[in-house]
């Protein structure tokens, strides 16, 4: 008689955090945390306040833990999705496509994990146009074909994205080997590189068109917290009466960028196997969360360039006027110049089709800088003019 392997899919580190603290375990390949050189740690923080890890907190912070997450943070997690977005599905049954949640390294590993499960070679996948360029370098080694959606200042166009659609019929979504797109990817808030945000009614009608077509949506949203204004448009989490919504989250962008803390938010089902892969590579994340706030001062050199003003995020993306292709104009003159920005070419699938788009990240800036990074695009643009140089 043979007997089940118990352990295929299991995690012992999650098993062991659901057991009495009287187990003695002999199945976990963890280390022991008292030959670790840490004891302890006191982190000051802004407002003066020190945060004090004991000896017996930092052996768990340093500890392996379980694939989903330590059973705390994970808690707080929930909480605070429910606070922020109501997802329909935290009341759910599992069978249904209850609301799951996992911690992961940054939004980025989470996204990877969920490319890898749900896209196959040959698979239709529809996404903002330009896009972030990870999400690319993500998805283009799966052999998928990459469906450009258009975008403007207020993020993914439904009428665009129904166009699209309506080459197949709806009928044939379920159908074994359809071609219909099964996954749509996108940033909904400060758009990477655009810095655009999807207003409410937009996201309705793109929800509506995944009930229409049947396929997920993933919902990369790493700037969710650094909007600008209030009221915040509602999540596609927030309107999920279907389960087909996927969320990633970030602290990156409000924490700490080095403490790489994302989340996954979604179906059971579907969080589910994303942890599968991650039982290889977890590591242990033990944080307290703190407010965090951006202040952005825009560049405005209107005679040379075009923009629209971010509503969240870090990004600026910016067309010059009279430029056709940005990327000898940025790697050379105002590299010269001391000044480096993204050119747009590289967030589109053929990153060699010439864009007039740069992408400017504002984070990290000064004002003093920033002034002066427009008056040295308008040195160049004179510089251009007065010499016809071959940027145009």
């Amino acid at each position: 008689m043979t007997c089940p392997n118990l352990w295929l899919g299991s995690d012992p580190a999650e098993l062991q955090q659901r057991s009495p603290p009287s187990l003695i375990s002999l199945a976990g390949g963890a280390p022991n945390p008292n030959t670790f050189p840490f004891q302890s740690a006191s982190i000051k923080v802004k407002g003066g306040e020190a945060l004090v890890m004991d000896e017996p907190l930092m052996k768990r912070a340093l500890q392996y833990s379980g694939s989903y997450g330590i059973p705390e943070l994970l808690s707080w997690m929930k909480d605070l999705q429910k606070s922020l977005h109501n997802p329909p599905t935290a009341g759910y049954s599992s069978e249904r496509g209850q609301m799951e949640m996992c911690v992961t390294t940054g939004s980025q590993e989470g996204l990877c994990k969920i490319f890898e499960m749900l896209v196959n070679s040959g698979d239709n996948v529809l996404l903002d146009a330009p896009t972030y360029s990870g999400t690319l370098a993500a998805l283009q080694p799966l052999g998928c074909n990459l469906i450009n959606v258009a975008s403007d200042q207020h993020g993914m166009i439904p009428a665009d994205l129904r166009k699209i659609l309506e080459r197949w019929d709806p009928a044939d979504a379920q159908k074994p080997g359809s071609s219909v797109p099964r996954v749509l990817y996108t940033i909904p808030n400060g758009g990477n590189p655009t810095g655009a945000s999807m207003t409410c009614e937009r996201k309705q009608e793109v929800y509506e068109l995944a009930r229409k077509y049947d396929f997920l949506i993933i919902e990369d949203d790493p700037y969710y917290f650094l909007q600008f204004q209030k009221p915040w448009a509602p999540t596609f989490l927030s309107m999920d009466v279907d389960s087909r919504v996927l969320r990633t989250d970030s602290f990156s962008k409000i924490l700490s960028s080095g403490l790489r803390i994302g989340f996954i938010t979604g179906p059971k089902p579907l969080v589910e196997r994303v942890v599968l892969h991650i039982q290889a590579s977890t590591i242990n994340k033990l944080i307290y969360i703190l407010d965090g706030f951006l202040s952005f001062s825009p560049v405005c050199f209107v005679d040379v360039a075009e923009w629209h003003p971010p509503m969240a995020g870090m990004f600026l993306w910016i067309k010059l006027k009279g430029i056709k292709d940005t990327q000898q104009l940025i790697m050379e003159r105002a590299l010269e110049k001391e000044v480096l920005l993204v050119p747009g070419g590289v967030f589109n699938i053929n990153s060699s089709d010439p864009c007039p788009y740069v992408r400017a990240a504002f984070s990290l800036s000064t004002p003093q800088q920033i002034d002066e990074v427009q008056h040295t695009f308008t040195d160049i643009f004179m510089y251009i003019m007065l010499t016809k140089a071959a940027f145009i």
